[in-house]
């Protein structure tokens, strides 16, 4: 029997990293708008977050507030742990937080590469390995990170955020087969040139400028990336994939 889709998450709880960004906002509320209460992580942009949290609230749900620095190795962990004390068991981690400065190769130092690869992998790793257990003792999760086509191709923000975006598919690769049995879906969306994000290259004497040709001719939305997330995290037979969205520019 289909879900209604209107209630596709009732009763599920959803931890999103990254809530105060466009992508992460977006998706946080389309999980809303299915049922879902929500734990919105955030860094910075404190305010950012709380927008996302009133709407949740308008609708219905559950939503707290919960920061915390992914480049401290101790915080996806406590994510976890206060997304189940103050809302209950986590059913779905959309790991979407995300970091990188554009620099070319040889101007990435060692400080740069450690904090990129500390939020870009090593986060959505231990929020992982913090999640799991609970997922797999119930028979239910749904866990979704934010890639990047720069994953597949090397992108233009440099090295250090290609790797560390690349490192995402080889944690899902390992990850998905091992639980899939289980009732535990782990997938990965890989966006490019999505506009009202943070982390859009953009030119600064042209802001409205496509950074480079994209066959369709503007930039996607993230209202675009949530429904595709919306659709993956609805899916209990899709697992262990990389789904591109990047308007043509990729063609896999």
């Amino acid at each position: 029997m289909a879900l209604n889709r209107t209630t596709a998450f009732a009763g599920r709880v959803a931890l999103i990293t990254g809530a105060s960004g466009g992508i992460g906002g977006a998706t946080a509320l389309a999980l809303a708008a299915e049922g879902a209460d929500l734990a919105l992580a955030h860094g910075t942009h404190v305010e950012d977050a709380e927008a996302v949290a009133s709407r949740a609230r308008e609708l219905g749900r559950r939503a707290v507030l919960l920061a915390g620095d992914l480049g401290d190795p101790d915080v996806p962990a406590r994510l976890v742990d206060e997304t189940v004390a103050r809302l209950g068991a986590c059913d779905v981690l959309f790991a979407n937080a995300g970091t990188g400065e554009r620099l070319p190769w040889d101007e990435v130092d060692l400080e740069t590469w450690d904090r990129t690869v500390a939020v870009n992998l090593r986060a959505p790793w231990l929020l992982t390995r913090a999640a799991l257990p609970g997922m797999l003792e119930r028979g239910f999760g749904r866990i979704l990170y934010v890639s990047s086509v720069a994953a597949l191709n090397g992108g233009v923000i440099g090295p250090h955020y290609a790797s560390s975006k690349a490192g995402l598919h080889g944690l899902m690769h390992h990850v998905a087969p091992r639980v899939a049995g289980r009732g535990v879906t782990v997938n990965t969306i890989a966006p490019a040139l999505i506009g009202g994000t943070r982390i859009l290259p953009a030119d600064p004497d042209d802001p409205d400028a496509l950074p480079m040709p994209i066959p369709v001719g503007r930039l996607g939305t993230t209202g675009e990336v949530a429904d595709l997330a919306l659709a993956v995290l609805r899916n209990g037979y899709l697992t262990d994939k990389v789904l591109t969205l990047d308007g043509g520019l990729l063609p896999v």
